[in-house]
Protein backbone atom coordinates (compact mmCIF):
# COMPACT_ATOMS: atom_id res chain seq x y z
CA UNK A 1 0.00 0.00 0.00
CA UNK A 2 3.08 2.23 0.23
CA UNK A 3 3.01 5.35 -1.95
CA UNK A 4 5.25 5.08 -5.01
CA UNK A 5 7.49 8.02 -5.75
CA UNK A 6 6.46 10.37 -8.54
CA UNK A 7 6.87 14.08 -9.21
CA UNK A 8 3.74 15.27 -7.41
CA UNK A 9 3.41 16.39 -3.80
CA UNK A 10 3.04 13.43 -1.44
CA UNK A 11 -0.33 14.58 -0.09
CA UNK A 12 -1.78 14.48 -3.64
CA UNK A 13 -0.55 10.92 -4.02
CA UNK A 14 -2.15 10.00 -0.69
CA UNK A 15 -5.44 11.52 -1.84
CA UNK A 16 -5.39 9.47 -5.05
CA UNK A 17 -4.52 6.27 -3.18
CA UNK A 18 -7.28 6.68 -0.61
CA UNK A 19 -9.85 7.54 -3.29
CA UNK A 20 -8.76 4.47 -5.25
CA UNK A 21 -9.04 2.26 -2.16
CA UNK A 22 -12.52 3.61 -1.45
CA UNK A 23 -13.54 3.03 -5.09
CA UNK A 24 -12.23 -0.56 -4.96
CA UNK A 25 -14.05 -1.27 -1.71
CA UNK A 26 -10.95 -1.55 0.46
CA UNK A 27 -12.66 1.04 2.63
CA UNK A 28 -16.45 0.86 2.44
CA UNK A 29 -19.11 3.53 2.88
CA UNK A 30 -19.63 4.54 6.53
CA UNK A 31 -16.59 2.46 7.51
CA UNK A 32 -14.09 3.87 9.98
CA UNK A 33 -10.61 4.37 8.55
CA UNK A 34 -7.53 3.11 10.39
CA UNK A 35 -5.91 5.54 12.82
CA UNK A 36 -3.59 8.25 11.52
CA UNK A 37 -0.63 6.32 12.92
CA UNK A 38 -1.64 3.12 11.10
CA UNK A 39 -2.47 4.89 7.84
CA UNK A 40 0.69 6.97 7.72
CA UNK A 41 2.80 3.89 8.48
CA UNK A 42 1.13 1.74 5.81
CA UNK A 43 1.38 4.54 3.21
CA UNK A 44 4.94 5.38 4.11
CA UNK A 45 4.29 9.10 4.69
CA UNK A 46 4.45 11.44 7.65
CA UNK A 47 1.38 12.13 9.76
CA UNK A 48 1.57 15.78 8.69
CA UNK A 49 1.29 14.72 5.02
CA UNK A 50 -1.58 12.38 5.85
CA UNK A 51 -3.44 15.09 7.78
CA UNK A 52 -3.22 17.47 4.81
CA UNK A 53 -4.62 14.76 2.51
CA UNK A 54 -7.44 14.00 4.95
CA UNK A 55 -8.24 17.70 5.30
CA UNK A 56 -8.70 18.03 1.53
CA UNK A 57 -10.68 14.80 1.30
CA UNK A 58 -13.02 16.13 3.97
CA UNK A 59 -13.47 19.36 1.97
CA UNK A 60 -14.45 17.20 -1.01
CA UNK A 61 -16.95 15.37 1.25
CA UNK A 62 -15.20 12.05 0.57
CA UNK A 63 -14.65 11.48 4.29
CA UNK A 64 -15.95 12.94 7.54
CA UNK A 65 -13.92 13.37 10.71
CA UNK A 66 -15.85 13.06 13.97
CA UNK A 67 -14.10 14.52 16.96
CA UNK A 68 -13.13 11.88 19.49
CA UNK A 69 -14.53 9.08 17.33
CA UNK A 70 -12.48 8.80 14.13
CA UNK A 71 -12.54 9.29 10.37
CA UNK A 72 -15.27 7.67 8.27
CA UNK A 73 -15.94 7.17 4.55
CA UNK A 74 -18.89 9.26 3.42
CA UNK A 75 -21.46 7.44 1.28
CA UNK A 76 -21.85 8.76 -2.26
CA UNK A 77 -25.04 10.77 -2.80
CA UNK A 78 -27.69 8.77 -4.65
CA UNK A 79 -29.28 11.85 -6.14
CA UNK A 80 -27.65 14.85 -7.71
CA UNK A 81 -29.12 17.85 -9.46
CA UNK A 82 -28.11 21.23 -10.81
CA UNK A 83 -29.97 23.89 -8.86
CA UNK A 84 -30.20 26.03 -12.00
CA UNK A 85 -32.88 23.55 -13.18
CA UNK A 86 -36.24 23.60 -11.42
CA UNK A 87 -36.99 19.89 -11.27
CA UNK A 88 -39.27 18.01 -8.90
CA UNK A 89 -38.03 15.70 -6.18
CA UNK A 90 -39.87 12.86 -7.91
CA UNK A 91 -37.92 13.38 -11.13
CA UNK A 92 -34.61 13.38 -9.24
CA UNK A 93 -35.49 10.08 -7.60
CA UNK A 94 -36.68 8.56 -10.88
CA UNK A 95 -33.44 9.66 -12.59
CA UNK A 96 -31.56 7.50 -10.07
CA UNK A 97 -33.67 4.49 -11.08
CA UNK A 98 -35.69 4.44 -7.87
CA UNK A 99 -39.41 4.63 -7.14
CA UNK A 100 -40.57 7.99 -5.70
CA UNK A 101 -43.24 8.02 -3.07
CA UNK A 102 -44.87 10.33 -0.56
CA UNK A 103 -46.02 9.92 3.02
CA UNK A 104 -48.58 12.51 3.99
CA UNK A 105 -48.09 13.78 7.54
CA UNK A 106 -50.58 16.59 7.98
CA UNK A 107 -52.20 19.65 6.44
CA UNK A 108 -53.36 22.66 8.43
CA UNK A 109 -55.24 25.79 7.44
CA UNK A 110 -54.59 29.10 9.16
CA UNK A 111 -55.12 32.79 8.70
CA UNK A 112 -52.22 34.45 6.88
CA UNK A 113 -49.34 35.78 8.93
CA UNK A 114 -47.86 39.16 8.05
CA UNK A 115 -45.13 37.52 5.96
CA UNK A 116 -47.78 35.54 4.05
CA UNK A 117 -49.64 38.75 3.18
CA UNK A 118 -46.44 40.22 1.73
CA UNK A 119 -45.24 37.00 0.11
CA UNK A 120 -48.46 35.93 -1.63
CA UNK A 121 -50.08 39.36 -1.95
CA UNK A 122 -53.25 37.93 -0.44
CA UNK A 123 -55.73 39.51 1.94
CA UNK A 124 -56.52 38.70 5.55
CA UNK A 125 -59.53 36.54 4.68
CA UNK A 126 -57.59 34.05 2.57
CA UNK A 127 -56.65 30.75 4.14
CA UNK A 128 -53.03 29.58 4.11
CA UNK A 129 -52.45 25.85 3.77
CA UNK A 130 -49.36 24.25 5.31
CA UNK A 131 -48.61 20.74 4.09
CA UNK A 132 -46.08 18.41 5.68
CA UNK A 133 -44.93 15.33 3.77
CA UNK A 134 -42.03 12.91 3.63
CA UNK A 135 -40.71 12.02 0.19
CA UNK A 136 -39.37 8.50 -0.20
CA UNK A 137 -37.07 6.62 -2.57
CA UNK A 138 -37.91 2.91 -2.78
CA UNK A 139 -39.76 3.36 0.49
CA UNK A 140 -36.87 5.02 2.35
CA UNK A 141 -37.47 8.56 3.69
CA UNK A 142 -35.06 11.02 2.05
CA UNK A 143 -36.73 14.47 2.13
CA UNK A 144 -38.97 16.14 4.69
CA UNK A 145 -41.11 18.78 2.98
CA UNK A 146 -43.00 21.71 4.43
CA UNK A 147 -45.02 23.59 1.79
CA UNK A 148 -47.01 26.75 2.40
CA UNK A 149 -49.41 28.43 -0.02
CA UNK A 150 -52.89 29.95 -0.30
CA UNK A 151 -55.45 27.14 -0.07
CA UNK A 152 -57.32 28.57 -3.07
CA UNK A 153 -54.37 27.73 -5.36
CA UNK A 154 -55.00 23.98 -5.00
CA UNK A 155 -57.93 21.73 -5.98
CA UNK A 156 -60.40 21.37 -3.11
CA UNK A 157 -59.76 17.62 -2.92
CA UNK A 158 -55.96 17.87 -2.83
CA UNK A 159 -55.58 16.95 0.84
CA UNK A 160 -57.94 13.96 0.50
CA UNK A 161 -56.15 12.67 -2.61
CA UNK A 162 -52.68 13.24 -1.06
CA UNK A 163 -51.14 14.01 -4.46
CA UNK A 164 -47.47 13.16 -4.88
CA UNK A 165 -46.72 16.13 -7.13
CA UNK A 166 -47.61 19.51 -5.70
CA UNK A 167 -46.56 21.19 -8.96
CA UNK A 168 -49.09 19.11 -10.91
CA UNK A 169 -51.85 20.00 -8.47
CA UNK A 170 -50.95 23.69 -8.64
CA UNK A 171 -51.05 23.71 -12.43
CA UNK A 172 -54.15 21.50 -12.76
CA UNK A 173 -56.55 24.41 -13.28
CA UNK A 174 -54.38 25.90 -16.00
CA UNK A 175 -54.35 29.28 -14.23
CA UNK A 176 -50.98 28.79 -12.54
CA UNK A 177 -47.69 27.83 -14.14
CA UNK A 178 -44.61 27.56 -11.94
CA UNK A 179 -41.97 29.37 -13.99
CA UNK A 180 -38.97 29.69 -11.69
CA UNK A 181 -37.82 29.66 -8.08
CA UNK A 182 -35.41 31.58 -5.90
CA UNK A 183 -33.51 29.11 -3.72
CA UNK A 184 -31.53 29.46 -0.52
CA UNK A 185 -29.42 26.50 0.68
CA UNK A 186 -28.28 26.06 4.26
CA UNK A 187 -26.29 23.06 5.55
CA UNK A 188 -27.26 22.11 9.09
CA UNK A 189 -26.48 19.37 11.58
CA UNK A 190 -28.94 17.33 13.58
CA UNK A 191 -32.46 18.81 13.55
CA UNK A 192 -34.81 17.91 16.40
CA UNK A 193 -37.85 17.62 14.13
CA UNK A 194 -36.56 16.66 10.68
CA UNK A 195 -33.75 14.23 11.57
CA UNK A 196 -35.91 11.64 13.39
CA UNK A 197 -38.49 11.79 10.57
CA UNK A 198 -35.72 10.99 8.06
CA UNK A 199 -34.23 8.25 10.29
CA UNK A 200 -31.01 10.26 10.66
CA UNK A 201 -28.53 9.87 13.47
CA UNK A 202 -26.78 12.84 15.03
CA UNK A 203 -23.83 12.35 12.68
CA UNK A 204 -25.92 12.84 9.52
CA UNK A 205 -26.04 16.37 8.15
CA UNK A 206 -29.00 17.89 6.32
CA UNK A 207 -29.34 20.35 3.47
CA UNK A 208 -32.21 22.81 3.87
CA UNK A 209 -33.59 24.29 0.64
CA UNK A 210 -35.87 27.28 1.14
CA UNK A 211 -37.60 28.15 -2.11
CA UNK A 212 -39.94 30.87 -3.31
CA UNK A 213 -41.73 29.61 -6.43
CA UNK A 214 -42.97 32.21 -8.90
CA UNK A 215 -45.49 32.05 -11.73
CA UNK A 216 -45.21 33.65 -15.19
CA UNK A 217 -46.32 36.97 -13.72
CA UNK A 218 -43.56 37.04 -11.08
CA UNK A 219 -46.01 36.32 -8.27
CA UNK A 220 -45.07 33.93 -5.48
CA UNK A 221 -47.38 30.91 -5.59
CA UNK A 222 -45.57 28.53 -3.23
CA UNK A 223 -43.06 28.69 -0.38
CA UNK A 224 -41.30 25.46 0.42
CA UNK A 225 -38.81 24.40 3.04
CA UNK A 226 -37.30 21.01 2.28
CA UNK A 227 -34.88 19.05 4.46
CA UNK A 228 -32.69 16.78 2.31
CA UNK A 229 -30.44 14.08 3.71
CA UNK A 230 -26.94 15.29 2.81
CA UNK A 231 -25.69 11.69 2.50
CA UNK A 232 -28.32 11.06 -0.20
CA UNK A 233 -28.48 14.34 -2.14
CA UNK A 234 -25.94 16.71 -3.65
CA UNK A 235 -26.61 19.92 -5.54
CA UNK A 236 -24.39 21.81 -7.94
CA UNK A 237 -24.60 24.90 -10.09
CA UNK A 238 -23.11 25.68 -13.49
CA UNK A 239 -21.52 29.13 -13.47
CA UNK A 240 -20.84 30.84 -16.78
CA UNK A 241 -18.28 33.55 -17.32
CA UNK A 242 -19.76 36.95 -18.17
Amino acid sequence: MTIKADHRHLYLQVIDRLKSDIEKGVFKENEKLPSEFELSKSLGVSRATLREALRLLEEENVIVRRHGVGTFVNPKPLFTSGIEHLSSISSMIEAAGMEPGSRFLKATESIPAEEDLKRFQCDGEDKILTIERVRTADGEPVVYCIDRLPASFLPTDFVEKKEVSLFSALEQSGKIHVAYAVTYIDPIGYHEQASPILNCGRETALLVLKQLHYDDHDQVVLYSKNYFRADKFSFHVVRKRV
